[in-house]
């Protein structure tokens, strides 16, 4: 069973309905923790600021139960959007500690002036693969909807499994082991996110 985490943020609806079009029954969108703490998968969605999403994960209660099933039962786990960025151990973008678990913090795009492009980084953009991973097809030439300001830099390289490229190339998918993070949005990706989201469910 692929459990949606609800911690109160994100786009919950819309994942749960890409899941439903590629043909996954077998998901459904909780913050109850015995249906959590029964999870084979588990997708952390996020949309806005990483001191809110962090707060309300707080608040939630779940963080010591999403440590156990994450980290010491090693089920899989997509962080999509924000929730890629709260895998992260900061950000620049508030106060608030990261959950810690990719070797990596969330920074702002600072960009030259004149290259005049417009932060967020908003709309389709092509992906370029890094590292063979479960999740999409290196030879693939697939693009994705991103709609972020903040982006993910690994201290630890071999973490980053994607790039995209926004006045540079930055880092738009990272893997440690089973716990996986997507900068853009599966869920309004189109064909190649129901592929990114149908690769997970066969995980």
């Amino acid at each position: 069973m692929i459990v949606i985490v609800d911690y109160g943020i994100g786009n919950l609806a819309s994942v749960l309905n890409m899941f439903k079009k590629i043909g996954a029954t077998n998901v459904c969108i909780s913050k109850d923790y015995a249906l959590i703490e029964k999870a084979t998968k588990l997708i952390l969605p996020g949309v806005g600021a990483f001191d809110a999403g962090m707060d309300n994960l707080e608040k939630s209660g779940l963080i010591p139960l999403l440590n156990k099933k994450v980290i010491k039962d090693k089920i899989p786990l997509l962080g999509i959007c924000l929730g890629m960025q709260l895998l992260t151990k900061k950000s620049e973008e508030g106060v608030k500690p990261g959950l810690g678990w990719i070797d990596a913090e969330t920074v702002k795009f600072n960009l030259d002036p004149l290259l005049k492009l417009k932060v967020p980084h908003m709309g389709w953009n092509y992906i370029k693969i890094q590292k063979e991973n479960p999740l999409i097809d290196s030879k693939s030439k697939s693009r994705f909807y991103f709609v972020h300001s903040y982006y993910v830099k690994c201290r630890d390289e071999s973490q980053s499994i994607a790039t995209s490229h926004f006045g540079f190339d930055f880092t738009c998918m990272v893997n440690k082991d089973n716990i996986y993070g997507a900068q853009f949005h599966p869920e309004k990706s189109l064909k190649f996110g129901m592929q990114v989201l149908d690769n997970f469910v066969k995980l």
